[in-house]
């Protein structure tokens, strides 16, 4: 088996460089671990200890504390596979395949929604559960904001909401 610290083609050891860069690598990934949302961080397989250390360095402000802090959650990195943490920044960046054309889904749906009410009718017979009269209000009021030429208020909050919904249809299909 190899380890973080041999090349797989001999088991002669990396470099102290070449450790370094792979420990720097693992530290910054911890970091912007850090700056995604509590929600994310659970969905994650995380052990408890990194999940509090990340926790515990988006509460440091001191620059020092921080730094050493990230040290910390480098350390504690080199016991978990990063495959799967740098996929799900690389989804919550909206920078993954899936995340993208999750994205382009939402916006076809919302499109739809706008252009004809037969649209609704059919989305509200795929997810039963979802409370029709709040969806209508926003339809309606996205249309009206869209024809009178003002900010885009609704038109957002309308996408917010088929997020959701679709966030709600993913996580209940898993």
């Amino acid at each position: 088996m190899d380890t973080p610290h041999t090349t797989p083609d001999d088991d002669v050891p990396a470099s102290k460089s070449q450790r370094k860069r792979d420990m720097l690598e693992l530290q910054q990934l911890g970091e912007q671990l850090a700056g995604l949302s509590p929600a994310r961080l659970d969905a994650l397989d995380l052990p408890a200890s990194l999940r509090g250390a990340l926790g515990e360095y988006n509460r440091i402000r001191a620059h020092e504390g921080r730094r050493r802090q990230a040290q910390y959650i480098g350390r504690l990195m080199r016991g978990v596979d990063p495959a799967p943490l740098r996929e799900a920044l690389l989804d919550a960046s909206g920078d993954s395949r899936a995340a993208v054309a999750r994205l382009h889904r939402l916006e076809d749906l919302r499109s739809q929604l706008l252009a004809d009410d037969a649209a609704l009718t059919a989305l509200l017979v795929a997810h039963p559960g979802v409370d029709a009269q709040p969806l209508r209000a926003q339809l309606r009021a996205a249309r009206a904001e869209h024809a009178a030429g003002k900010p885009p208020k609704h038109y957002r909050a309308l996408f917010q909401t088929l997020k959701q919904l679709l966030e709600n249809e993913d996580d209940g299909s898993s």
